[in-house]
């Protein structure tokens, strides 16, 4: 038998073990250690997944290795947007239904179909057409992502008590961004440029790992919660907006995840910097390792600060976001020689990768801590909506700013992570 329970007690303090699970029923206490692996794992997958179909790397390259690098523009606002604006109405229907596992196994699912579609895109199709299939794709995969967003919390506050949600995150996103540095520094390790053979592999690996985390979530244990709602989910949908206007925290936690929206926002840019100093592969290789080295050597400590303090952990992580963001707009303006820059920037972006790390972390944590029960879908599914029209709006808005330079598009995304800190200070503890 899989040893879960001594595991289990390795990782978490059970001097306070009786008191975690007070937020509980006593059904689902049991269960905790076996439902903690089980999304421990499927987290660990799913993240594997997502990163080897990452939008701003792995799929940005196989539209230029197809023939339709034009659309590369698209794949970031489809992928992120078109996951979080259905959320409002996927979260009505949602909250329906007593056991909700089974959206994320869908969701799952969904988005290993619509992987193997890019890959048979790439198989039978070339040029703009093996491009337009594969953006079609990332758009179902992007609906299929949403329902994994909305169950996956509801899920996470059914099964796991407070003070252990963010340990549990933490070490997921340890162990997939430490895969990710080995499977970065073997696809960089002869700066050559992989074949469409390759792309093949990476995507039916990903699509064979959401099948896997679905599998493992469908097993969870997860006891029938509240159920509530009118027939006319779309309808039930929109009046829940309402909670932005009568609930004062959470319209301040919606306010400052959108301001701290700029610690994702302003990675790229980074990344325009530094090959406007000494563009290579080389460079993009360096990147990916520093992103996924500082989503795994922090994630850990930032989860188990989350089950002390979430509020904290977001505050924290704004502050380190901020500060990079205006110093590297700062040194960007300067007159440095470009030898000078070349280790500056990737260094910053390691910085950046910590510091958002610790911002999604602790959101994902204090929107799950704040409320329980149907609210907990409603919250989730409202601000992920919200968030998801923010997204499209900060990228046009960011797109006019770079018309001045990137240097400025760098410094008016620190000033907006500034004013998220200053918002973040203003939560209460939950």
């Amino acid at each position: 038998m899989f040893p879960k329970q001594d595991i289990y007690r390795l990782l978490i303090n059970h001097e306070e073990e009786a008191r975690a699970c007070r937020d509980l029923p006593e059904s689902a206490c049991r269960e905790v250690p076996r439902n903690f692996f089980l999304q421990l794992i499927s987290q660990v997958m799913a993240s594997l997944g997502d990163l080897l179909i990452n939008p701003k790397t792995v799929l940005a390259w196989l539209l230029g290795a197809v023939g339709a690098p034009g659309l590369v523009a698209w794949l970031v606002p489809v992928r992120e947007s078109g996951s979080m604006v259905p959320q409002i109405v996927i979260g009505a229907w949602m909250r329906r239904r007593p056991v909700r596992k089974f959206f994320w196994v869908a969701g799952s699912l969904g988005q290993a179909l619509c992987v193997l579609g890019m890959a048979a895109s790439v198989w039978l199709l070339s040029g703009l057409w093996a491009g337009l299939s594969i953006l079609a794709c990332l758009v179902a995969f992007s609906l299929a992502r949403g329902f994994c967003s909305v169950a996956q919390k509801d899920v996470l506050g059914k099964t796991i008590p407070k003070g252990r949600r963010g340990r549990l995150t933490g070490i997921a996103t340890t162990v997939s961004g430490l895969l990710v540095v080995l499977f970065s520094l073997l696809l960089f390790r002869d700066q050559g440029e992989p074949s469409l053979t390759f792309y093949l592999t990476l995507l039916v690996v990903a699509a064979v790992l959401w099948i896997l985390a679905g599998w493992l979530f469908a097993c969870i244990d997860e006891q029938p919660g509240e159920t509530g709602g009118g027939v006319n989910a779309l309808g039930e949908a929109f009046g829940n907006l309402r909670l932005v206007r009568d609930d004062l925290l959470f319209r301040r936690f919606v306010i400052a995840r959108g301001l701290l929206l700029s610690s994702a926002l302003v990675a790229p840019y980074l990344v325009v910097l530094a090959q406007q100093q000494s563009p290579g592969a080389w460079l993009l290789g360096v990147f990916m390792v520093a992103s996924s080295l500082g989503s795994a050597v922090s994630a850990l400590i930032w989860g188990l600060m989350a089950d002390q303090s979430s509020r904290r952990v977001m505050l924290w992580g704004g502050i380190m976001a901020s500060a990079v963001s205006l110093l590297v707009g700062a040194v960007s303006l300067g007159a440095q020689e470009p030898s000078a820059l070349v280790w500056f920037y990737p260094a910053a972006f390691l910085v950046l990768s910590i510091a958002h790390a610790g911002i999604r972390l602790g959101r994902k944590t204090y929107l799950v801590d704040m409320a329980g029960g149907n609210k907990r879908t409603d919250y989730t599914a409202v601000s992920n909506t919200l968030i998801g029209v923010l997204l499209l709006v900060m990228g046009g808005l960011t797109a006019l700013v770079s018309l001045l330079s990137v240097s400025a598009v760098v410094i008016f995304l620190g000033v907006m992570g500034v004013l998220g800190t200053l918002m973040t200070a203003q939560l209460r503890e939950v």
